[in-house]
């Protein structure tokens, strides 16, 4: 039975109100198709928060390959220091790096606010951003720029720039405080 019929069988089964169907496949291709329309879907203010929520948990799980997948080819980003990171590659690397030391810290992505540009396949993500330390205390945090661009594989993120307001300790921000961080 094709999908198509299904659907017509259930229509006619619903109209005479009084039939049985003891398969339940009809029903369950019905409420597939009804999931598969677009009008359906999440937005992509949703789409892009449950992105960004997946990449949290991530790093927070230190499984490079998903949080990888929330980034362009042609990533690049500016630390909170304001050093420039030059490539996913480059990214993924120190990340890479922070997963493997465990006295490395742990980063959370907030976001306040989504806009989606009516000029491109854009939206802008404004946000906030933390840095724990293995303790759970704070270490640093500040805020946060976004940019992300739909792609054939989805909402993927283009950029990203950080900037630091607050450090928990001295010794946490002492780094920041020197070119070149």
């Amino acid at each position: 039975m094709t999908q198509r019929d299904a659907v017509t069988s259930l229509l006619a089964c619903h109209a005479r109100s009084h039939c049985y169907n003891p398969d339940p496949m009809p029903l369950r291709l019905f409420l597939a198709l009804l999931l598969s329309i677009p009008a359906l879907a999440q937005s992509p203010e949703s789409d892009i928060r449950a992105i960004r929520q997946q990449s949290n948990r991530a790093i927070a799980q230190h499984d490079i390959n998903t949080f990888a997948q929330s980034l362009a080819e042609d990533f690049l980003m500016v630390r909170g220091s304001g050093v420039f990171v030059a490539s996913k590659a480059e990214y993924v690397n120190l990340f890479r790096e922070d997963f493997a030391d465990p006295k490395s810290m742990s980063y959370v992505r907030t976001p306040d606010k989504i806009e989606l540009s009516a000029a491109a396949p854009l939206a802008a993500e404004h946000g906030h951003w933390i840095g724990k330390n293995p303790d759970g205390t704070t270490g640093y945090g500040g805020t946060y720029l976004a940019m992300w661009r739909h792609t054939p594989q989805g909402w993927q993120i283009r950029s990203e720039l950080f900037i630091v307001l607050s450090c928990g300790t001295a010794d946490a921000c002492k780094a920041y405080t020197q070119p070149n961080h």
